[in-house]
């Protein structure tokens, strides 16, 4: 069935929304879209504010009907209604309903692990691509390691990534945050992604979460911890247990990592110390104390922070006979607001018109970037100024 638009951004009054909003109209001026939310009068406010030439649509997120009928419309989805286990769940149930591809720039693995377990056969069947985690988190780790790993034309052992980057919070990542709280059991499985019967004895043992203050080899810096290290580490063992069972293994029992790279064995000690103390108290109940102090959701960096941001992820992967290759993703612009609405606007884009997707045109589930888009992705990328480099 033909849709009337290319891709409806849900979420638009929000920051990152309107981020992605900005980011569509001043780069695509060809493109059938429209905005979405539940306030129709922020929605015309942010048309106004952007001179936006595209539709409005109100559909409330807890109205599957409106859901529907929105999702019935377009050939994509982009969220960026978080947290997405309080807004999401029923805009996703209408995307795989209505034959409709989804994306978003969730990091709660808690709730992609629920999609997984309620849509991934259906929208398997469909052909239906659903592919959350399309933001700053997890785009750089995971389509970083399968542009990495394809530089082998021999299996990869294991990769870990050494993050850097300079940003700030808005308050719908603070409110994410909060709305996570303390992880079950079952969350804090660093392979609670994966399907079922896909993870070795081996790679369990290898692959626990934790991080070491230690010098990196082939590198100038010091290993500490990654902060978004537990959602996109498991993002990427998705990754790699789906492109096997699609037989494209990145190699037997591979294993992945993810690290903050520091100048110095002080700044490693002080930022993972630090995070480490932040994680703490969000899942105790200290976190009431503290949150007034904190941004509220709306509110984000302004636009010199913005501009000043940037991001680079750099990674260190080794075949099973023991060569390594170096490669590395650079960003400019706040990873989490900038470089997110263009990641995720780029997914989108890549999901509503790209031919050849990975798979073919009747693959679909619950997915990840690198096994639902793969390298048409990494070629919108580059072409929107964000470097693939292989280093050695």
């Amino acid at each position: 069935m033909e849709k009337k638009y290319e891709i409806i951004v849900y979420g638009a009054t929000g920051f990152t929304g309107q981020l992605c909003a900005k980011y569509l109209k001043n780069n695509y001026a060809d493109l059938s879209w429209a905005i979405a939310g539940r306030n129709k009068d922020k929605l015309d406010q942010v048309k106004v504010n952007f001179d936006l030439n595209c539709d409005v649509i109100i559909a409330d997120g807890g109205d599957l009907e409106s859901l529907r009928v929105l999702a019935g419309q377009t050939k994509v989805v982009l969220s960026t209604a978080g947290p997405f286990a309080r807004y999401g769940s029923l805009l996703v149930q209408a995307c795989v309903e209505q034959g409709t591809h989804y994306t978003d720039i969730t990091g709660e693995n808690h709730w992609v692990k629920g999609l997984i377990d309620k849509h991934h056969e259906v929208a398997a069947s469909k052909g239906i691509r659903i592919i959350p985690s399309c933001g700053y988190d997890s785009i750089p780790s995971d389509i970083g390691t399968f542009f990495t790993v394809s530089q082998f034309d021999k299996p990869v052992k294991r990769v870990d990534v050494y993050q850097e980057a300079l940003g700030t919070a808005s308050g719908g990542t603070t409110e994410t945050m909060f709305s996570m709280g303390k992880l079950s059991k079952e969350m804090r499985d660093p392979f609670v992604l994966n399907p079922k019967n896909t993870v070795s004895s081996n790679q369990r043992k290898i692959s626990k979460d934790g991080f070491k203050i230690e010098k990196v080899e082939h590198l100038e810096g010091w290993s500490g911890m990654g902060l978004m290290a537990v959602a996109n580490t498991r993002v990427v063992r998705r990754s790699a247990a789906l492109m096997e069972q699609n037989q494209k293994p990145y190699g037997i029992d591979f294993s992945f990592g993810e690290h903050g790279l520091f100048q110095s064995k002080k700044l490693a000690r002080i930022a993972s110390y630090g995070l480490l103390t932040a994680f703490i108290v969000i899942s105790s109940p200290v976190k009431y104390l503290v949150r007034p102090f904190l941004p509220k959701p709306g509110e984000g960096p302004d636009q010199e922070m913005q501009d000043k941001g940037w991001f680079r992820s750099t990674f260190v992967a080794q075949a099973e006979d023991g060569e390594t290759k170096i490669c590395s993703l650079y960003g400019s612009g706040d990873p989490g607001y900038k470089s997110t609405s263009k990641l995720v606007c780029e997914s989108a884009l890549t999901l509503a018109r790209s031919d050849g997707l990975p798979g073919g045109d009747t693959y679909g589930g619950v997915l990840t970037s690198a096994v639902g888009l793969g390298d048409a992705l990494i070629d919108r990328l580059k072409n929107a100024e964000i470097e693939f480099k292989v280093i050695n």
